[in-house]
């Protein structure tokens, strides 16, 4: 009684528990919002090419923002890193209600209103990663990074149909909603007692050799560097695989209501795998997981083509979703055991270059795609690009001697 009684929880970790609900809020208020964000533009102009463009400049943070940011994680106060951004998050959003209110709001304000979220989102995202391992033992990290992974394909899966509900009821709602939350988690960050930082301080060296550092450790370590690697493959086919699949859905007959349902099912398949993917880890090595995941979704993909239904091809996306979580939690418990905390927010800034920096790429090139081989070609191109991706991750060295995390989970 006395072993169960000191054994850790993860729900019994207060500072864990407050971070992650503020974030369940916010995670919400940002689904709908870019759920409601193309809505409003299309309802506004009418042109899908400046939807694109508020859509580019959401995601161009990704793209330059992450390996700058890193280094400021590691060098400053991340509690007031994530505090700052959820402010600034949340008064950027706050703008599109007034301007809409007021009859002033244009395509430009969008961009800007987008490009400062999403520059908030790369802070914010390295600080959480950053902080998880100084908040939760590294016993419960893989636990932790779970709930993190729930927490996302929850608000996935509630998100897109809150968005269009509110935006049907009135177009500031959405906006006026994301802004509410991000306040919400602003004050759920104020109850954090925890000390984030690291006892050693970053050094306070020029930027950019601190920003190389972080390229030099993901060098330096073979199985780090390989599982990005396979990542910003995996992240460019399935960041092309959502519009195929809308599109593919849409060539069918199916109605925009349908699609919007078949979206909602993949998501659920997220959902189920992230709840799933917090105990599943122990059944399993890294290796069998690095590996076996990115065959399954070799498998998974050419059945697209073998169905007309839209809740058919849902169920096969939501298959491919159910087993991503448990590929994030090997790797992200990986990186955060393995990588020295005073230098994580470098590393995952560096990381997440490669890995999300992909998906402005990976939308360009499923319209590439879909213009010149239709959906049923963009299927086959994109389970080509997994076909390689999984013979490359089972003739890895470094995988094939991945050691289990609780040889490192030991070691700390």
């Amino acid at each position: 009684m006395t072993s169960a009684a000191a054994e850790p929880s993860l729900w019994r970790n207060r500072d864990f528990v407050t971070l992650w609900s503020g974030q369940v809020v916010s995670t919400l208020g940002a689904r709908i919002s870019a759920t409601a964000m193309p809505l409003l533009v299309l309802a506004t102009t009418g042109s899908p090419t400046d939807a694109g463009l508020v859509g580019a400049a959401g995601t161009l943070p990704f793209l330059v923002a992450y390996l700058p940011a890193g280094p400021l994680v590691d060098r400053y106060n991340r509690h007031r890193i994530l505090l700052t951004s959820e402010i600034l998050a949340g008064l950027a959003l706050a703008t599109v209600p007034v301007a809409l209110w007021l009859g002033v709001l244009t395509v430009a304000q969008l961009m800007v209103v987008g490009f400062v979220q999403g520059l908030c989102f790369v802070f914010f995202s390295l600080a959480e990663t950053a902080a998880l391992p100084r908040i939760v033992p590294a016993v419960l990290l893989p636990a932790a990074l779970a709930q993190n992974e729930a927490r996302s394909r929850g608000a996935a899966l509630a998100g897109g149909p809150l968005g269009g509900l509110l935006f049907g009821i009135d177009r500031a709602l959405p906006f006026l909603a994301d802004a509410v939350s991000y306040a919400a988690a602003s004050i759920a960050l104020l109850f954090l007692r925890k000390d984030l930082q690291h006892k050693t301080t970053a050094p306070a060296g020029p930027l950019w050799q601190a920003t190389m550092a972080g390229l030099r450790w993901i060098w330096r370590h073979p199985l780090i560097r390989t599982a990005i690697l396979l990542i910003t493959a995996t992240n460019l086919v399935f960041q092309a695989l959502v519009l195929t699949i809308v599109v593919l859905a849409q060539r069918h007959g199916a109605t925009s209501g349908a699609i919007g349902t078949m979206l909602g099912v993949y998501s659920g398949g997220g959902l189920l795998g992230a709840l799933v993917a917090g105990r599943a880890h122990r059944y399993f090595t890294p290796k069998m997981v690095i590996i076996g995941v990115n065959w399954i979704w070799v498998a998974l993909l050419p059945l697209f083509l073998l169905t007309t239904n839209p809740l058919h091809i849902g169920a096969i996306g939501a298959a491919t979703a159910f087993v991503g979580p448990l590929w994030n939690v090997v790797i992200m418990s990986y990186t955060a055991l393995l990588v020295p905390n005073e230098l994580l927010g470098r590393v995952t800034s560096a990381a997440m270059t490669l890995a999300w920096g992909v998906m402005p790429i990976g939308s360009l090139v499923a319209g590439l795609l879909l213009t010149t081989a239709g959906p049923s070609g963009a299927v086959l191109t994109l389970t080509a690009v997994m076909l390689v991706t999984a013979v490359g991750a089972t003739i890895s060295p470094a995988v094939r001697r991945a050691p289990p995390l609780t040889a490192h989970e030991d070691a700390i």
